[in-house]
């Protein structure tokens, strides 16, 4: 995969979660797009805010195709756990729930929805 693009709602808001949060890195933007290229030196991520929002429709992952979430991968379950406290002091984000076994483990994941609603699952997959 060379990058992800993501549609937002609030195009600031949304890179302020990505870079202050998860501390990716601003690549550039484009005001006229409007759009930021962020990365974390493992993925590229397009963030372009919405034409008009109020036209705008709220994904059904169960109804809708298209993407049904962004999964990050985390280094290990003790900051998949660290970055479970961390995002549960953000108010601007959902957690739909937090640090769980995969399947029957011993990897864990959690998904949470970023400020424009966008799902991100966090993995940490232990050697």
């Amino acid at each position: 995969m060379d990058h992800l693009g993501l549609t937002v709602s609030d195009l600031n808001s949304s890179k302020a979660f990505f870079t202050d949060v998860l501390g990716f890195k601003v690549l550039g933007n484009d005001p006229t797009y409007p759009a930021y290229f962020l990365s974390n030196k493992k993925t590229t991520i397009t963030l372009w805010r919405i034409k008009n929002n109020e036209k705008r429709v709220e994904f059904n992952r169960a109804e809708n195709v298209g993407l049904h979430h962004l999964a990050l991968s985390v280094e290990s379950i003790e900051k998949l756990s660290k970055l479970h406290k961390h995002l549960k002091m953000q108010n601007n984000i959902t957690i739909e729930f937090a640090p769980e076994n995969l399947g029957k483990g011993p990897a864990q994941h959690m998904m949470i929805r970023e400020p424009s609603g966008n799902r991100i699952e966090f993995i940490a997959r232990p050697i």
